[in-house]
């Protein structure tokens, strides 16, 4: 166990003194699950596989064009939309 003294933002402070209340746990207690907490979160962050993404060509249907988008909507939507 080592001993040391921080200095805590009040906005800090604040929320420690909360969770204290609502656990009934001294202060020592409380910074300390609340550094684990913390410290536990930042480690499982940078064991998380980055999304990708697989991107998969639709292909447009023949007779469609990217020019006249309004016509596959109206396709979807039916005559008439907006």
């Amino acid at each position: 166990m080592a001993r040391t003294t921080i200095t805590l933002d009040e906005d800090v402070h604040a929320k420690l003194e909360a969770a204290m209340r609502k656990s009934g746990k001294s202060f020592k207690e409380t910074v300390n699950e609340t550094l684990r907490s913390g410290l536990f979160a930042q480690r499982k962050a940078k064991t998380v596989k980055p999304f990708k993404i697989r991107a998969k060509d639709m292909k447009l249907k023949p007779g469609y064009s990217y020019d006249k988008p309004w016509d596959l909507i109206e396709e979807i939507e039916g005559p008439g939309y907006k």
